[in-house]
């Protein structure tokens, strides 16, 4: 296990959202399951109680903890997208597999777990500042799904 790993929290499903993102995002892979050794308050021993798994190559370990506590969009993962193609395709297994659908690139997979869908020609307008800047922001800020298109008019003005 790395040394730094984030931990997310899963009702009963840590196994099934771990292998739907090691079939979603590239340098992604389930690494290991791990059974309880005993009975658990959410739990029966032999029950898979913890996942390694990375997604998009960042070491994560889900926790089969039980319902006390939901994940929200204070935590989320960004995927940074080279074009529309890409945007579509993650936001589509996202949301077509039981997800949700939210604003400015961000959806919610079919556990809770909340992820930003992000074209890079987005953020580098961000980072050019200004007025370029506002415009994309200002069009990113009608959408649901983030349109290329549309953001590269928007910095083009």
């Amino acid at each position: 296990m790395a040394k730094n790993t984030i931990c997310l929290w899963y009702d009963k499903d840590a196994e099934a959202a771990a292998r739907f993102y090691a079939e979603t995002f590239p340098d992604s892979a389930v690494i290991a399951v791990r059974r309880a050794p005993g009975d658990f308050p959410s739990g029966k021993e032999g029950d898979v109680l913890v996942v390694e798994f990375t997604v998009a190559g960042v070491t994560c370990l889900g926790l089969n903890g039980g319902p006390a506590f939901k994940p929200d969009e204070a935590f989320s993962f960004q995927i940074a997208t080279d074009d529309q193609a890409e945007t579509d395709r993650y936001w589509n297994a996202i949301v077509g597999n039981g997800g949700q659908e939210s604003e400015c690139g961000w959806c919610k997979d079919r556990w809770g777990i909340s992820w930003q869908i992000t074209p890079r020609v987005l953020t580098e307008a961000m980072a050019v500042g200004g007025a370029e800047a506002k415009r994309a922001f200002d069009a990113m800020m009608t959408m649901k799904k983030i349109d290329v298109a549309a953001i590269e008019a928007a910095r083009r003005g």
